[in-house]
């Protein structure tokens, strides 16, 4: 008897256990603050296994959620992708973060646009696996189809749009921002070109290796006290 009564208090308690667990899988949090989880549990498992190498399941069960909770937020992969490119990867390395970097041609009133370049270049090189992603999914995106097809085709106009707003010091001789719409063309087309050739083997320097790619697209002496 004393047995049986041992094991129903035992099962009572394993009961009272589980109930408190389903009310903390209950508790609701903001969307924001699940979409920030999401992302951060996405960018978490990108880092450790690669982009083909988790499962929306992967996700879900890294931040304690169900997968229709998770489809909820995202609708598909291929949504979480897009959700990591422009609301994590086009949020950092910005024009402001240099702004307020205090590093050198990092002043607000006149900065320097090469030395912010360099600051993101040295940026999108500590985070390689988010680099990768935009690179993989700038191909896919060539599919009319694809989510993120607008996306990338009004890319450049994108950003020549967010250049423009901040007052970059500037050589008399380019005569005004207005005229460097090519040379903003050549640096995303640089970038991206120098941004492949890291992510093959062998590896290279990237910050190195887009200094050389400066000098041409910013040439002495012109450029020497605007760098």
């Amino acid at each position: 008897m004393q047995r049986r009564k041992g094991r129903k208090g035992h099962g009572s308690c394993g009961n009272l256990v589980r109930m408190v667990e389903a009310r903390k899988k209950k508790i609701r949090k903001a969307p924001e603050e699940r979409k920030a989880e999401i992302e951060q549990a996405a960018l978490k498992l990108i880092s450790e296994r690669g982009y083909n190498g988790i499962s929306l399941k992967d996700i879900a069960d890294e931040v304690g959620i169900s997968q229709p909770g998770l489809l909820h937020y995202i609708g598909n992969k291929e949504g979480l992708l897009s959700l990591l490119i422009t609301d994590v990867y086009d949020t950092s390395g910005t024009p402001d973060e240099f702004l307020k970097s205090g590093l050198p041609g990092s002043d607000p009133e006149a900065p320097h646009f090469p030395a912010y370049l360099r600051y993101l270049v040295r940026h999108n090189a500590a985070r390689r696996t988010m680099v990768q992603l935009f690179m993989v999914l700038g191909s896919e995106a060539l599919n009319e189809q694809h989510l993120l097809h607008d996306y990338y085709m009004n890319h450049e106009a994108g950003v020549w749009k967010t250049y423009s707003a901040y007052p970059w010091k500037l050589p008399p001789e380019v005569g005004g921002w207005e005229n460097m719409r090519q040379t903003v063309r050549m640096v995303l087309e640089a970038m991206d070109g120098v941004q492949l050739r890291w992510l093959r083997e062998p590896p290279i320097d990237y910050y190195d290796e887009w200094l050389a790619f400066e000098r041409i697209l910013f040439p002495s002496p012109v450029w020497d006290a605007y760098r």
